[in-house]
Order: C-alpha cells, then sequence, then structure tokens
C-alpha cells in the first residue's frame, strides 16, 4: 500500500470518528449513515479538496451532501 493511500485511508477513519462524536453517535452509525446518503461518494470524488479542509469545514460539508441526498441529520 502507497504512503498516499495509507493518508488517505487514515484521514476517512478520522473524519468518521469526527463526525461521529459531532454528532453523539457511534462510529459505524457514521460510517453507515455517510454511506446511505452518498457522502462517502463526495468524499472519495473530492479528496483533493476535503483533506486541504479543518475537520469542521468538512463536517459541514458532509452534512449538506447527504441532507441533498435525504439525510436527516443537522
Amino acid at each position: 500500500m502507497s504512503r498516499e493511500e495509507k493518508n488517505t485511508i487514515g484521514y476517512v477513519v478520522a473524519l468518521i470518528s469526527e463526525f461521529a462524536t459531532f454528532f453523539g453517535i457511534q462510529p459505524r452509525q457514521a460510517y453507515s449513515y455517510l454511506k446511505r446518503f452518498k457522502g462517502l461518494e463526495h468524499l472519495e470524488r473530492h479528496y483533493s479538496v476535503l483533506h486541504t479542509q479543518s475537520f469542521p469545514d468538512a463536517i459541514e460539508t458532509m452534512v449538506e451532501v447527504c441532507a441533498h441526498n435525504g439525510g436527516q441529520l443537522k
């Protein structure tokens, strides 16, 4: 596994954890929510920009993407 892949995986895991903490849910629930409402898809597509933002800004983006796709967390 390349260093870039490791960094990407580390960022995704950290973002899911921060998202879970922000909403007071378990990381597994956060992962399922982000997957169901296309947050992870957005993250994969726009990782090059999102990983340069702060976690609060990235979480806000994920909330907006998920809300646009039917998610209810705000």
